[in-house]
């Protein structure tokens, strides 16, 4: 009896094992939604991540992108700011190399004045110096011209002895030697104060060349 109880099984091991397979499918189901579940959270996390990293891409580069925009800035700004120094610095040596042209051309204008107004002075003198001199020998000249006019007389020959027109003769003989003397004198005075003068005038030159 127990033999044939076990090689045909009656309804309640059939349940049992209905009730097995429901569970199995049972617990099949649940480690499914279990997985899809885990997998759903996966792909989430996945994507989340993802998503993370092109806004991290994208937020790098548009940080990449302002360091470069103000590293531009900045260096438009260095090559403006170089650019003024570098006019400024041209400025400032234009205006000092046009200060020192007009102080050297103003020095120049003073000592160019200083050297005329003495070589004025000097030839003023000098001049002065050669006025006194030749004045001096004019009046001497005069006299000595006066004193033979008032000796040179017109000539009466015809009621003067012969001892007379001799002593007349060697007075008129004495006065064209002493004219020949001035005559001289005054060449010599002449060529000498011809060759002062440019002897003068060669000095004067030679100072405004300095």
């Amino acid at each position: 009896a127990n033999l044939q109880r076990h090689q045909n099984p009656g309804p309640r091991h059939f349940r049992w094992q209905l009730l097995k397979h429901e569970l199995l499918i049972y617990a099949f189901d649940i480690h499914r939604k279990r997985m899809e579940k885990d997998l759903n959270e996966l792909q989430t996390l996945i994507e989340a991540h993802f998503e993370s990293r092109k806004k991290e891409e994208e937020e790098f580069i548009s940080l990449k992108e302002r360091i470069d925009n103000r590293r531009s800035e900045r260096a438009e700004q260095q090559r403006i700011r170089s650019e003024y120094e570098r006019e400024r610095q041209k400025r400032l040596e234009d205006e000092r190399a046009r200060k020192e042209e007009e102080e050297a051309k103003k020095k120049a204008d003073e000592d160019a004045k200083k050297k005329k107004t003495l070589t004025s002075l000097h030839f003023g003198g000098y001049m002065q110096k050669l006025e006194r001199r030749s004045g001096k020998k004019q009046t001497e000249r005069e006299k000595k011209k006066k004193i033979l006019s008032d000796r040179r007389k017109p000539l009466d020959t015809d009621n003067v002895s012969d001892s007379a027109l001799r002593e007349k003769a060697k007075e008129l003989w004495s006065w064209m030697c002493q004219l020949e003397a001035e005559k001289f004198e005054l060449q010599y005075q002449f060529t000498h104060q011809k060759y002062e003068i440019n002897v003068l005038r060669n000095r004067v030159s030679d100072h405004q060349k300095m």
